[in-house]
């Protein structure tokens, strides 16, 4: 008997309730304020873009001659976004995935005229101007702003390996003959490489052309820099 009346004071309780409550929270659903509540926000704001880009320093120099003969500096590019990469036209391994990457940006930004990209051989005794444009051709590029840039050797590879720090290097061990690093570099306008912070706070430096996750993240971060 006893038992019988705590289940109808309880089943009571929850009718109350329900007949107080349920309206209340139909109420907040319907304007939207399910959604605030300290908790959330602070969740929200933690993982919102702030926009804020580390400036790593200014680009190295380089003087280089592109696809049609003509000379190609960092001036050609003053006031533009570049991604700036190092390849060589002959790469049987990472270039054709780092091509994709880069056709990816240049379709995402065609036709900005604040935008550009910067690919320069390691292999400049055969990746000539002529090589050069028949194999920019071959990709299909579209933008006159994506130039292929060649030039005397040792020059292009202390610009990589000393200028820049990226990686590359000749090594008959390996198929195609080079090695060289699949990342890729941004430069703002006025000529300074920037990046964002890993999860621990620390320049990432530059962006992975071989990976998406990569190529989103600097697609995200060119954005970002075309409004400044």
């Amino acid at each position: 008997m006893f038992k019988n009346k705590s289940y109808i004071g309880i089943s009571f309780i929850i009718l109350v309730f329900g007949i107080y409550a349920v309206p209340k929270i139909v109420d907040r659903f319907q304007n939207g304020e399910v959604v605030k509540g300290d908790r959330l926000d602070k969740v929200s704001n933690a993982t919102t873009n702030t926009g804020r880009l580390e400036k790593i320093g200014p680009a190295p120099k380089f003087e280089l001659v592109n696809q049609d003969n003509l000379k190609i500096t960092n001036e050609t590019y003053k006031g533009k976004v570049v991604v700036l990469e190092f390849f060589f036209a002959t790469c049987p391994t990472i270039c054709p995935k780092m091509n994709q990457s880069m056709l990816q940006l240049e379709q995402t930004f065609f036709g900005n005229p604040n935008f550009g990209i910067v690919s320069i051989t390691i292999d400049p005794e055969h990746d000539t101007a002529a090589v050069l444009k028949e194999h920019r051709e071959l990709l299909g590029v579209k933008s006159s702003n994506w130039n292929f840039l060649t030039g005397e050797k040792k020059a292009i590879f202390d610009l990589a390996n000393k200028g820049f720090n990226l990686y590359a290097g000749e090594n008959k061990n390996v198929k195609g003959g080079f090695e060289h690093s699949g990342l890729f570099a941004l430069i703002d306008k006025n000529g300074n490489i920037r990046c964002r912070k890993d999860d621990f706070g620390n320049p990432i430096l530059y962006y992975d052309g071989l990976d998406k996750k990569g190529v989103r993240d600097i697609q995200q971060d060119i954005a970002i820099l075309l409004k400044e």
